[in-house]
């Protein structure tokens, strides 16, 4: 079992770890060897509360399936270990943003010193261009 949070945890079983060649510069290595991992996770196997659910989803935006299927692709390594770690710790991340509520913006008002600050600085703006504008007295 992996622990993501105090009340979420996973089963190494449900993910689902195939290796596959990887793109991009490398020479041969690239052509030969299939060390880029593709980790496929199943959120139904999880038993997520619904508001945890709704910003996993969001998080995941595109690297999530309608099937609800989370597809993590690693590459940034040589080695299929390492490319393996990464895919894990990267699915690791986004469940545990996931869990975090996002704490609800009040709704605040300006201080009166900040709106007297903001109309001092406006009317300083407003005479530097008004300076420059030199009328011209015609003879």
């Amino acid at each position: 079992m992996i622990r993501v949070t105090r009340d979420i945890a996973i089963d190494e079983k449900d993910l689902d770890v195939t290796f596959v060649r990887a793109s991009g510069p490398g020479g041969q290595n690239v052509n030969k060897l299939s060390t880029a991992a593709q980790l496929r996770f199943d959120i139904n196997r999880l038993s997520l509360p619904p508001d945890v659910l709704a910003r996993l989803t969001g998080l995941a935006g595109q690297r999530m399936t309608k099937d609800g299927v989370i597809v993590i692709h690693a590459q940034r390594f040589r080695t299929q270990e390492r490319n393996r770690a990464d895919a894990i710790d990267r699915l690791l991340d986004l469940l545990r943003e996931a869990s975090i509520r996002p704490k609800p913006r009040r709704a605040t008002r300006p201080t009166l010193g900040s709106k007297v600050r903001r109309l001092e600085g406006k009317k300083r703006r407003g005479d530097i261009k008004a300076g420059r504008n030199a009328r011209r007295v015609d003879d």
